[in-house]
């Protein structure tokens, strides 16, 4: 999916949701573990009540890589069930060198076919060039995240009073462009996403920590916002068990449509749609 594509599905559902498929065998409902694939069951379910009100899909790797062969099978009965018109992020934050990042790269566009694949830039430039080399792919970079360990280095800062953060976007930025190269940045820290925002104001950012982790979406789009709407804001808990009873697939729909109707709101009152 290249950058018009998704602009015209942020319009389309008046959302710039994205749902986290993270997909934890002892959270989702007891009545689907005795069903051939419950990680496939419950995907299926939450795909069918949340579609209408998302545009973008985001499976955490290691929820499925940790039940081994089925559960990479799980992940891609997952992948090909997403409606077309969804963007898809393999949340699978590689970063590794040379062939092996060429591998990664061919495992997740090739075999997968996600749209998006979040890297870890630690190794630098040659970890991430083997993904921004396929055509309407995407690489979405670490940048600033969300959780607590995200003080221990990434706002460091040298000499010059540059942030670690700060130097990765300006760095990584040079690689690749806002057509095929997106930004982590964490909804737990509103205010540095203003910082974020104008050192590549033109990129699109993936912004977790919003809900169960007490993200801000009208602080997310205050600072963040571009002329492109530049945000895809993530839930999973807050979405995916908003129930863990039969009824878990109808709640997270009704959790997934408020959303949806607080990033309307957003959109209208920024001229967006």
């Amino acid at each position: 999916m290249d950058k018009a594509k998704l602009i015209a599905e942020i319009k389309s559902k008046k959302s710039f949701l994205c749902v986290g498929l993270d997909t934890d065998m002892d959270l989702i409902p007891k009545h689907l573990l005795d069903t051939e694939d419950p990680i496939f069951e419950f995907n299926k379910a939450i795909i069918d009540a949340t579609k209408d009100f998302c545009v973008a899909y985001k499976p955490n790797i290691a929820f499925y890589e940790c039940h081994g062969p089925k559960g990479w099978e799980s992940l891609k009965k997952t992948l090909d069930y997403i409606p077309k018109d969804k963007f898809t992020i393999a949340d699978a934050k590689r970063g590794d060198i040379g062939n092996t990042s060429r591998y990664y790269a061919k495992t997740f566009f090739e075999y997968m076919d996600f749209d998006a694949v979040t890297i870890a830039p630690y190794m630098g430039e040659d970890s991430i060039t083997p993904f921004l080399e396929y055509k309407d792919k995407w690489v979405i970079v670490l940048a600033l995240t969300s959780n607590k360990g995200a003080l221990d280095f990434q706002f460091m800062t040298d000499m010059n009073g540059e942030k670690l953060y700060e130097r990765v976007l300006k760095k990584t930025a040079k690689w690749g462009t806002p057509e095929n190269l997106m930004y982590v940045v964490g909804a737990t820290r509103a205010e540095s996403i203003k910082t974020v925002r104008k050192i590549v104001p033109n990129h699109f950012f993936l912004v977790p920590g919003f809900g169960a982790q007490g993200g801000s979406l009208i602080d997310t789009a205050q600072y963040g916002w571009n002329d492109d709407c530049g945000l895809l804001v993530n839930s999973s808990r807050g979405i995916l068990y908003a129930s863990n009873g039969e009824d878990f697939a109808q709640k997270a729909g009704e959790k997934a449509q408020e959303i949806q109707k607080q990033m309307e709101v957003i959109l209208v009152e920024k001229g967006f749609i």
